[in-house]
């Protein structure tokens, strides 16, 4: 009785009981999370693998250093416009149909990068590639994040980019060894074979349920209801997930009809940009500034450069020899899928905030180190052993850094602070920037670099990174252990309470 009487007093919603003991994940809903992120996979393996395929496409097809640049950055360009269009259909059709959508997209720029006769197929094939990219970096951590609960959606939300760096390491692991075959066939197998997991996906995922959050939108109580059951850990908790996403729905909590008509409600995404962009509330306007602002920091701080470029840079720093290059940027990706499955176990138990800032405080020191052995090993011509270890050492550092927060925060963020009705619409704007910056920093590095020198330009991003953190400072609230309705109610709250939110007070 007296839990009631202080669950009443609460404004907050409560997506489950209070126990003791948080309850451990549920199984299910890890298996959906596991299957959605598998498009992540893909996305990652496309970037790995184009590091060490740029090396041969520009010897095979003569193609000079700008037409480079190009083709990796438009399937960024592509990639803004496919996660524009993203969040709509995924309001219009559902998160599990978007899923495919971005599966067959990627298998279709695949087939065309794979057979590449020439620089003009080369690049629709990228762009083709880079709408999948768009419609899978917004649906797969929003089809988690609704999935999850609260106590676990850290871990099933982080799973995408997990993926990412798994598919990251996957295709660094294939330059290695794709490299000893003959130059005109090797790269075109790096790039062509991506389409096979990508038809499986395709295929895999229509045996996945639909977000229940999605099915309540459409009025489709019953379904949401019986999966609802199959994600949580108890009847219970399913039915106080049930309730508070009615509530967040603005259908009745008591309601128990299985279809309800939802024609009165805007229920497809029709009017979100208005309640985004033009005419948002004061808490829609901070949830804004937060969600594109870490996008924004997650690449205009570098790690682009260095997964991207990660050969050219370890070769202004030394080394010569084409199989030692691949061999030290599989070390990247080695690095990088380490930490961020570390980061997974430790982001519901630690939280977003610490993890972040410390993430973020490690990487201006990093940036600062590998700016500093850059520079001391190309004015030396490359002849200084210690400036040439800790440009290797700094990279890593960096990697490491990032992947442990920065990196996989970013989406785990983006896609639980939105309210539900603009959650999907919402995160693929935050897509939408997050592109903008991939492709502004891997397609103006090469030319960064010639300006500023390669040194410079990661003491360029030191600094980016140093205004990061201030960033996530002052405006990031706690969102560890809280229900998606619950921070809905977080970023309501009047100024007075901020701190007391960022401290994950309720």
């Amino acid at each position: 009785m007296e839990d009631q009487v202080i669950s009443s007093k609460n404004p907050d919603p409560v997506e489950k009981p209070t126990n003791e003991k948080p309850p451990g994940v549920n199984r299910y809903a890890l298996q959906c999370s596991i299957v959605a992120s598998i498009v992540s996979i893909i996305f990652g393996y496309d970037t790995g693998v184009m590091s060490g395929a740029m090396v041969f496409i520009e010897e095979d097809l003569k193609t000079n250093e700008v037409q480079i640049e190009v083709l990796t950055g438009i399937l960024n360009l592509c990639a803004l416009f496919g996660s524009l269009l993203a969040g709509r259909t995924s309001d219009i059709i559902g998160r599990r149909f978007t899923i495919v959508l971005a599966s067959i997209l990627f298998m279709l720029g695949s087939v065309l990068m794979g057979w590449g006769p020439n620089y003009p197929v080369l690049l629709t094939g990228r762009c083709t590639a880079g709408l999948g990219v768009g419609f899978a970096l917004m649906v797969a951590p929003v089809y988690s994040a609704e999935i999850a609960t609260a106590s676990h959606r850290g871990l099933l939300a982080s799973l995408p980019h997990l993926c990412i760096s798994i598919g990251i390491l996957l295709g660094y692991l294939v330059n290695y060894f794709f490299s000893k075959l003959p130059m005109h066939i090797g790269w075109r197998l790096m790039l062509g074979i991506a389409a096979i997991p990508s038809l499986v996906l395709a295929l895999g995922i229509l045996k996945m349920p639909e977000s229940p959050r999605w099915l309540v939108l459409q009025g489709r109580l019953g379904e949401a209801k019986k999966i609802l059951k199959l994600v949580s850990n108890s009847p219970e908790e399913a039915e106080l997930r049930f309730k508070d996403i009615k509530t967040a729905a603005g259908i009745d909590a008591n309601c128990e009809d299985e279809v309800v008509k939802m024609e009165k409600k805007k229920t497809h995404g029709e009017g979100v940009w208005k309640e985004l962009i033009l005419r948002p509330t004061p808490a829609v306007r901070r949830v804004l500034l937060t969600a594109l602002g870490i996008h924004f920091f997650q690449h205009a701080t570098g790690i682009e450069a260095v997964l991207l470029y990660g050969p050219k840079i370890f070769k202004r720093a030394g080394i010569t020899a084409k199989d030692k290059l691949f061999l030290v940027t599989i070390g990247v990706g080695i690095m990088k899928t380490t930490f961020i499955l570390t980061a997974t176990f430790l982001l519901d138990k630690v939280g977003r905030r610490k993890l972040l800032l410390t993430s973020v405080g490690g990487m201006v020191c990093a940036l600062t180190m590998l700016g500093f052995g850059l520079t001391m090993a190309q004015n030396s011509g490359g002849k200084l052993a210690w400036a040439l270890v800790l440009s290797i050492v700094s990279a890593y550092s960096f990697v490491a850094v990032f992947s442990i927060g920065l990196g996989p925060i970013t989406w785990v963020y983006s896609s639980e602070v939105f309210p539900l009705k603009l959650r999907a619409q919402g995160a693929s704007l935050g897509v939408a920037v997050n592109r903008v910056m991939n492709a502004t920093v891997s397609m103006s590095f090469l030319s960064l670099t010639r300006a500023i020198t390669t040194g410079g330009a990661f003491f360029m991003f030191a600094g980016v990174a140093a205004v990061a953190w201030n960033f996530f400072f002052f405006l990031m609230p706690e969102t560890k252990g809280k229900s998606l309705e619950e921070i809905e109610a977080l970023f309501q709250r009047d100024g007075d309470n901020k701190t007391k939110g960022e401290n994950g007070t309720a």
